[in-house]
C-alpha cells in the first residue's frame, strides 16, 4: 500500500499493522517515495539472510505487483580522483 505522509502520521498504528500483516508500506512525501515501513519481522529476515535490498524487495509482499522505478539515465558528473 502507499501512503501520502500526512495519512501515514494520522493513522501511524494501521500502517505498523498493515506492515505486520501484508508486508512493506510505502509512504510518499511531495509526491515522491520517501520511505518504506517494515515489520520487525521482515526487517530481522533481511539482516539474518544477509540480503541485499534489492534482494528483500524481489522477495517482499511488492514483489510482481507492477511498480516500475524508471532508470535515470541523465549523463554522470566527471570527478576528479
Amino acid at each position: 500500500m502507499v501512503w501520502k505522509l500526512q495519512d501515514a502520521k494520522n493513522r501511524f498504528s494501521m500502517v505498523v499493522e498493515r506492515a505486520m500483516a501484508e508486508g512493506p508500506q510505502r509512504v510518499t512525501k511531495h509526491g515522491k517515495e520517501a520511505v518504506v515501513i517494515v515489520s520487525s519481522k521482515d526487517w530481522a529476515r533481511m539482516r539474518s539472510e544477509d540480503l541485499s535490498l534489492a534482494d528483500f524487495l524481489q522477495n517482499s509482499a511488492l514483489a510482481g505487483s507492477g511498480l516500475d522505478f524508471p532508470r535515470d539515465d541523465s549523463p554522470l558528473r566527471a570527478v576528479e580522483l
